[in-house]
C-alpha cells in the first residue's frame, strides 16, 4: 500500500522547531487517514510510514506530533511507537469516558507526552486535562476572548499551551502575551515581510555571491573577492565542502581546491547553500531546511517530467522560495536584480510556469494539500508515488546537508 506522510513545524517561543506535526493519508484522494474500531489498515498506514520513510529522518530529533481516534487510542496503537518522541494527540471528538481514561493513562505511565486538539472552553472540565501535558489551541476557530480565557483558566495546571492556525504576526504577538508555549501556522513558513525594509550589510553580500554564481559568465576570481574579507565565511565554506556529504575522497585545503573538485554545477549549489544558511543565521532554522528539502525535490523532479536540463534552474527556485523570509524583503524586491533564469522568477512571485507548477507541487505536499496535489501531478504527468518518493528522499538529503552548516 502507498503511503504519504507530511509535515509541518511547531515552534516555541525563540522560534526554534520544538516538533513536527506528522499527517498521514492512504490514497490519492484522501484528506487524512481511515479509522475504524476493526480496521487494521489504519495501523498499516502509520507503521508502513515509518517503516519506510524512517520516524528519526521525519522529525529530525524532535517531537513528533500525530493524530490519533479514539478507536486507535484503545486499541494501543500509539504504543507501537517510542514514547520518547511520539506527542500523542487526541482528538476533540473524542469522548473522555472511563475506558479512554485509562488508556490515555496507560500513554502517560509509558513516558508519552499527550496533547488535546483543538481545545474549546468547554473542554475546562474535561478529566483529561489531568492527563494532558499540551492543549492546543484553534486561534482561526476561537475568538480572542476564548484564546485568552483559556490561557487564564489553565494558567498554574503545569499545561503547555499551543496556538495552531497562527497566520499572522498579530496572532503570534497576541498568543505570545497571553503566554501561549508553542506556536504552529503558515506565519512561521511565510513569515510577514515589510514593505521596502533594506538588507543588512552582511546580507547584502551573501546575495551578491547568489547572484555571482548564477551570472552565465561568473568567474571564480570574483567570487574569492567576496570570501577574502570574511574569515568565518571562508570557514563555513572549507567545513562545508570536508563534511560526508559531498563524499569526497580527498580533504580539501582551499577555496580553488574545493572549486576544482566539485566543478561549475556543484559548486554554484554548494555555495547556493552556503549563502543561504548565513541568510537565515537570526531567522527560525525550519526555513533554511525547508529551502534544502524544495530545492532538492525540486531539482529531483526534473527528469520525471522530462526538463531534465533545467534541473539546476528548479533546485535554485525551491532554495530562492523562502528568500523574502530570509532577508525581510519583498520577494519581488529581492530578485529582480538577480540574472537567473526568467521562469525562476515567474515563480517565485507566484506566476504561472512550468517551474511555478512544480514547486506547487511540493509545496501541496508539505501543507498536505492532497486536493491540490492531484490537480499538481495530473498536470505534470507525475504519478502520486514518484512525489512522495522524491519528497522523503530530499527530506533526508536536506537533514544531512543542514547538519554539516
Amino acid at each position: 500500500m502507498q503511503v504519504f506522510v507530511a509535515r509541518q513545524p511547531i515552534f516555541d517561543r525563540e522560534k526554534k522547531v520544538h516538533g513536527y506535526e506528522l499527517l498521514f493519508r492512504s490514497g490519492a484522494g484522501s484528506a487524512g487517514y481511515d479509522a475504524s474500531d476493526a480496521d487494521m489498515s489504519t495501523i498499516d498506514v502509520i507503521s508502513n510510514s515509518l517503516d519506510s520513510i524512517g520516524l528519526d529522518n521525519l522529525v529530525a530529533g524532535k517531537k513528533g506530533f500525530i493524530n490519533f481516534t479514539r478507536n486507535l487510542l484503545l486499541s494501543d496503537v500509539p504504543m507501537l511507537l517510542p514514547s520518547s518522541t511520539v506527542t500523542v494527540e487526541i482528538l476533540e471528538d473524542v469522548q473522555p469516558d472511563q475506558d479512554l481514561i485509562e488508556a490515555v493513562g496507560k500513554l502517560k505511565e509509558a513516558g508519552f507526552t499527550v496533547a488535546m486538539d483543538d481545545f474549546v472552553m468547554r473542554h475546562l472540565d474535561s478529566p483529561l486535562i489531568a492527563l494532558a501535558d499540551i492543549v492546543k489551541v484553534d486561534f482561526m476557530g476561537a475568538s480572542a476572548d476564548e484564546r485568552g480565557r483559556i490561557a487564564a483558566s489553565l494558567a498554574g495546571k503545569n499545561l503547555m499551551l499551543l496556538a495552531e492556525k497562527v497566520e499572522t504576526n498579530t496572532d503570534f504577538e497576541e498568543a505570545m502575551g497571553m503566554g501561549y508555549h508553542f506556536f504552529q501556522g503558515y506565519f512561521f513558513s511565510k513569515p510577514i515581510v515589510q514593505a521596502g525594509k533594506q538588507i543588512k550589510g552582511n546580507k547584502l553580500n551573501y546575495l551578491r555571491i547568489l547572484t555571482e554564481i548564477n551570472n552565465p559568465d561568473f568567474s571564480y576570481d570574483n567570487l574569492e573577492e567576496y570570501f577574502r574579507p570574511d574569515v568565518v565565511l571562508t570557514y563555513k565554506l572549507l567545513r562545508f565542502i570536508n563534511s560526508v556529504w559531498f563524499g569526497l575522497k580527498h580533504e580539501v585545503s582551499s577555496i580553488k581546491h574545493a572549486l576544482v573538485l566539485l566543478g561549475p554545477r556543484e559548486i554554484k549549489k554548494w555555495l547556493s547553500l552556503v549563502a543561504m544558511s548565513s541568510l537565515a543565521d537570526d531567522k527560525p532554522t525550519e526555513l533554511i531546511l525547508g529551502s534544502l528539502v524544495r530545492a532538492k525535490s525540486c531539482e529531483s523532479l526534473s527528469p520525471l517530467i522530462g526538463q531534465d536540463e533545467y534541473s539546476a534552474d528548479l533546485f535554485l527556485t525551491g532554495m530562492f522560495s523562502y528568500i523574502d523570509a530570509l532577508t525581510d524583503v519583498p520577494m519581488a524586491d529581492v530578485i529582480k536584480n538577480l540574472p537567473i533564469h526568467s521562469q525562476i522568477k515567474q515563480a517565485l512571485v507566484g506566476e504561472a510556469c512550468r517551474f511555478r507548477d512544480v514547486l506547487e507541487t511540493i509545496m501541496c505536499y508539505e501543507r498536505a494539500d492532497w486536493a491540490g496535489l492531484s490537480i499538481k501531478i495530473g498536470q505534470l504527468g507525475l504519478q502520486e508515488e514518484a512525489v512522495a518518493e522524491t519528497y522523503n528522499r530530499s527530506l533526508a538529503w536536506a537533514n544531512q546537508a543542514f547538519g554539516s552548516l
